[in-house]
């Protein structure tokens, strides 16, 4: 499809063939001189973006839908004339993908630092797994796509780590203080994390579906020291067994005879693997899986249909254009302040700068993910 023809209307529609692909912009390079009267063709599970003039129009649903644009055929051409025949009333199309994108992948890329109460500043390692589905089309190409200048699948999905991440590492400083208690805050820690990233990811207009955590690894050195403190706990345990277990064989064999004595040791060969067993035996947890959201108007709190522009309950506007990038509020198509906080749309919010080591981390991070440090 060419958006630079002179001559004829374009036939806009997009076929993802890889099913991987979380958004797609036509032209891909670029913009085009989309005419007036073009048509825009969009599937099912898909959402359309409509850029007009460098500005958002309109976002539309599965069916065919006509564009109109100030780009006539031919005339557009002898009317650009001053600017080298190239039309200055640019437009794209963004087709989005709404469909769940299951088992992107999540995981630190350098150690993450921790402060434990017991071993001091250690590095941890955490990996899994997570679902997504765009959910806000509109909100999606405008702060992920537009703000971020990502388009691709894989700058998607490793920025969206960045933010699991960072949460991870702020849950682990506020609620762990030492590596040893872990195992057994494996349910709270899937849940609230999940909790945390639905809020982040609902700001970039996603839901998060599934979050699995896969495995949680300190470096080896910790993990020896974690072993050698298991085998202590296990040995003083074991030491009061043996004690009693003796005192109770002696004081069988003192009743019986010299069978019974030569009997003693066989019968203790014979409970050793048994008894080994039950102190080395452990049960395994699963995490439980998060559940979809349902799709419910942020104002009243309704159901609603996932295509409805409007609620039918309080009419409160479900197509989010922009939020603001400070307080999170949404804001109308032609905003350039936001009327809660101030903060001007187009100023990007700047990185926070670790004041120990001077490692960048995102905005909203509380602990630093180069030294542990609280920001």
């Amino acid at each position: 499809m060419g958006t630079n023809n002179v001559f004829f209307l374009e036939v806009i529609e997009w076929f993802d063939d890889t099913g991987k692909q979380m958004v797609h912009r036509i032209p891909e390079t670029g913009s085009g001189e989309i005419k007036y009267g073009a048509q825009l063709t969009v599937r099912e599970s898909q959402a359309g973006v409509f850029f007009y003039k460098g500005k958002a129009v309109e976002a539309f649903a599965a069916g065919r839908h006509t564009l109109q644009t100030a780009n006539i055929p031919l005339l557009t051409k002898i009317a650009a004339l001053p600017w080298g025949l190239t039309s200055p009333l640019r437009a794209e199309v963004y087709m989005v993908n709404l469909k769940t994108f299951t088992n992107l992948k999540w995981g630190t890329r350098d150690p993450v630092a921790f402060k434990d109460k017991e071993l001091g500043l250690i590095r941890l390692r955490a990996f899994g797994v997570f679902n997504v589905q765009v959910v806000q089309p509109l909100l999606f190409i405008n702060r992920l796509v537009g703000t971020q200048g990502m388009y691709t699948t894989a700058e998607i999905e490793e920025y969206l780590n960045l933010v699991i991440v960072s949460r991870f590492n702020d849950f682990m400083g506020d609620t762990i203080d030492t590596i040893f208690n872990l195992p057994a805050k494996y349910e709270e820690l899937s849940k609230t994390l999940a909790k945390k990233l639905q809020d982040d990811f609902s700001h970039f207009g996603l839901a998060l579906t599934h979050l699995y955590t896969n495995s949680i690894t300190p470096p080896p050195e910790v993990q020896r020291a974690i072993d050698d403190r298991s085998r202590m706990g296990v040995f003083d345990d074991m030491n009061k067994l043996m004690q009693m277990k003796a005192a109770m064989a002696f004081e069988k064999a003192s009743e019986g005879n010299g069978a019974a004595d030569a009997g003693l040791g066989m019968g203790m060969g014979l409970m050793m693997p048994a008894m080994f067993s039950q102190f080395f035996a452990t049960a395994g947890q699963k995490l439980q899986e998060g559940q979809p959201g349902a799709i419910n108007c942020v104002e009243c709190n309704h159901p609603m249909p996932a295509e409805s522009k409007f609620c039918p309950h309080c009419g409160h506007q479900h197509l989010i254009f922009t939020q603001c990038l400070n307080c999170n509020k949404n804001l109308t198509p032609n905003a350039k302040f936001c009327s809660r906080c101030g903060h001007k749309v187009e100023q990007k919010l700047m990185p926070r700068f670790c004041g120990q080591c001077g490692a960048e981390n995102l905005k909203e991070a509380i602990y630093c993910n180069q030294c542990g440090e609280k920001l």
